[in-house]
């Protein structure tokens, strides 16, 4: 009988401390995605994508970013310069141009900030295909 009444009293506290609401807010900027991966359809050869990562900063200050790290010249971006207030919301913009590229690409986008957590990532995947024959 001890043993189920300690039993039942430790359940009892562990729901008790699932049911607690965390109260604390993170200081300072903090960046939150939308989405941390996103993966476009098969493209051919030569073709440019792009797709907006958009944010928001969940935060208590001003968050500003101050560098966007892309994995080769195939991919370029475009993010805002100003700072964000907490809780404002934008995008980053992301291009990649295939050409020269073929089968599986995934690449990876650094976003550089004061955010709490300084550097987060992003990937675009897509698969590229061939030029068919009478394409130029």
């Amino acid at each position: 009988m001890k043993t189920l009444s300690t039993f039942l009293v430790g359940t009892l506290m562990v729901f008790c401390a699932w049911a607690q609401e965390e109260t604390t807010v993170a200081s300072g900027p903090v960046i939150t995605f939308e989405e941390l991966a996103f993966e476009h359809a098969d493209i051919t050869q030569g073709d440019v994508i792009e797709h907006d990562y958009f944010f928001e900063n969940t935060g208590t200050e001003p968050l500003i970013i101050s560098n966007v790290l892309t994995t080769c010249g195939c991919t370029a971006t475009k993010w805002p310069r100003e700072p964000l207030a907490p809780g404002a919301k934008n995008s980053i913009k992301v291009k990649f141009n295939s050409a020269g590229k073929m089968g599986k690409q995934t690449k990876i986008i650094t976003i550089v900030s004061n955010a709490t957590e300084a550097r987060k990532q992003v990937k675009l995947m897509t698969n590229v295909l061939p030029k068919s024959e009478g394409s130029k």
